[in-house]
Order: C-alpha cells, then structure tokens, then sequence
C-alpha cells in the first residue's frame, strides 16, 4: 500500500517561571517578554513569560486545534486559549493557554495541506481536484497532528487519486471518515464549450415568419379523412383506428 500523509511536527514554545505581575510587568514587556497563564482542569494555574518574538513567529502557524509543547517553566502540552492585543498598537499583551490531560484523547479539525505538484497536472494536463480539506482526527495530546501533509506527486497518471486509506498517520491516531473517502484525485481537463453568439433580432423575426409560413402549408395539404395528429407530422389518422382506442 502506498502511504501518503504526513504529521508536521508539533510547535514548541519556551516558558519561563513569572513572579511579577500588574504594573510592574512594563519593563519586562519593554524587553519582549510576554506574560502568560496556563491552567486545565484539574492542574494548577501557573504565571510564565514567553519571548514575544517566539510566539510571533508560532501565531500564524495556529489553527483552533494546534496543540503546543511547553518548555522551560512549564512542560505541559497546550491550545492558545486566548490571546489579548492592545487596542491602540495591535502588540500581543497576555496569552492564555489550555493545559491537556495527556493521557486523554481529543477530537478536532485538522487541516490538510497538499504539497509538490502532480506529474498527471504537469505533463499530461490533468485538473488537480481538492475533494477534501480538512478530516477529524482523534488521538492523545502527544500524537495530535498539527497539521496533515499530503504529496501529491504520488499522482502520476489521470485518474489516481488518494484515499484515507492512503495516509500513515500512525496507529495511535483514528481518522473519523471512511477509508474509501476520496482526498485528492488527477482528473482530465475538460474543454470548455463554445457558447453561441446571439441571433439578430431581425433574424429570430424572419425565422418566426418561416415557422408560420410551414405551418400553414401543412395544415393545407392535409389528407381527408380525420384531423391531423402533431406527433404523427401532420398526417392523417384513420378512422378505424380512432374508432379502437375508445
């Protein structure tokens, strides 16, 4: 079986102890240290600093459930709760985070990201078709994938395609979708039709005119006998006949 999905690694993020708290924490700010809680059920909260710019860079890499790894003051694995900005510059000020029982599993979205190009698209103009773009994923906080990868440069010819079944995210981790459901798949292009130009209006006239015109030569030369039937093209229908059907 060919394996096609790949777990990113999951973010990590340094923490340190934090005994200040309210107005003092300004100097600490001016040096890019930012504060931080953690708290979970059943755990007790602890008050840490990360480094702003550390948390930066990880912010834009954040989905609703992209677990991060403490280090440091804290070794607890984590959601971003919340995390509060200034009104006025828009800088972060306070960051919480969700600290997860470890040893039971969660459920959430995770999204899919599709990487490489298709040779199928490439060299034998294919149309690469996103069927799915996100699956939901069950596992433990240490096995949750923060993202799912998937290469579709496995895609050679037209019409391979790749499944659930397809991807190797490990045992520990229970995809919730059917094992034939489709992901991704090469498909041939399909040409566009070549709309019609619009008529004249002085051409849909003359066709009118026409129409009429043939219709009254059918009606004209109708034989005797019985009245002429539409879907019999303007011929006759006997007599005996219509006399059987009653």
């Amino acid at each position: 079986m060919k394996l096609f999905g790949r777990l990113a690694v999951m973010l990590k993020l340094n923490t340190e102890i934090r005994n200040v708290f309210g107005k003092k924490l300004k100097s600490d700010r001016k040096e890019g240290k930012l504060p931080a809680v953690v708290y979970g059920k059943g755990k007790e909260s602890k008050s840490l600093f990360v480094n702003l710019n550390e948390f930066k860079k990880i912010w834009n890499k954040i989905e609703e459930a992209t677990i991060v790894k403490l280090q440091g003051g804290s070794s607890d694995d984590v959601l971003v709760y919340d995390a509060e900005k200034d009104p006025v510059r828009g800088e972060f000020i306070h960051v919480d985070f969700y600290a997860l029982d470890v040893d039971k599993p969660i459920t959430a979205e995770v999204k899919i990201i599709f990487d490489g190009v298709a040779p199928a698209v490439k060299e034998k103009g294919g149309v690469l078709v996103k069927v799915l773009h996100s699956l939901k994923i069950e596992a433990l906080p240490k096995d949750f994938p923060h993202e799912i990868k998937i290469d579709v440069s496995k895609l050679v010819n037209i019409g391979d395609r790749i499944t659930v079944k397809d991807l190797a995210l490990g045992k520990s981790v229970k995809i919730e979708a059917r094992e034939d459901q489709v992901i991704v798949l090469a498909k041939p292009h399909m040409e566009e039709k070549v709309e019609e130009a619009p008529k004249a209006i002085e051409d849909i006239e003359l066709s009118e005119k026409k129409g009429k015109k043939e219709e009254e030569g059918e009606e004209g030369t109708a034989t005797p006998g019985g009245p002429a039937s539409p879907k019999l093209g303007g011929k006759t229908v006997p007599e005996a006949k219509k006399e059987g059907k009653k």
